[in-house]
């Protein structure tokens, strides 16, 4: 069974917004991008706080551009391969490739690998057998 462990927000201020779970809610920061995002926790979940999609996003979403709020969501899955195939069984739409782990974390820090998909209402979600950092980084 799939697991949710991935939430992503969009908004105008990523910072504004990660500020306020930090503070608010006691979210622990987990990193932060050069494209701005800020990435929090639980302990449990990861939650990415990006900045607005626009019109040549891939994964716009149902949303359109410009949307503050719930993005898209991620599951971990145990295998990829079964996941895709049960994916298209059921007509999901395959938005980006991605062909190997994103590299552009630093070394040392929790290296993801996700597929993004949209179900039948366009809402985007993404698969992953790497799973999302839950914990902060050790220095």
């Amino acid at each position: 069974m799939a697991r949710i462990k991935h939430i992503a927000l969009t908004t105008k201020n990523p910072d504004k917004v990660a500020a306020f779970y930090k503070e608010g809610l006691g979210l622990k920061e987990i990193r932060r991008s050069p494209s701005g995002a800020v990435f929090l926790t639980d302990g449990y979940i990861n939650l990415a706080i990006l900045n607005w999609k626009t019109e040549t996003d891939a994964d716009v979403g149902a949303n359109g551009p410009h949307y503050n709020g719930i993005h898209h969501f991620g599951f971990e899955v145990e295998d990829l391969d079964e996941a895709c195939e049960k994916l298209e069984a059921v007509q999901a739409k395959r938005l980006i490739q991605k062909d190997g782990l994103d590299v552009a974390m630093a070394p040392g820090h929790h290296r993801n690998f996700e597929m993004k998909w949209a179900g039948p209402d366009e809402v985007v979600f993404d698969i992953s057998h790497t799973g999302w950092q839950t914990l902060p980084d050790t220095e």
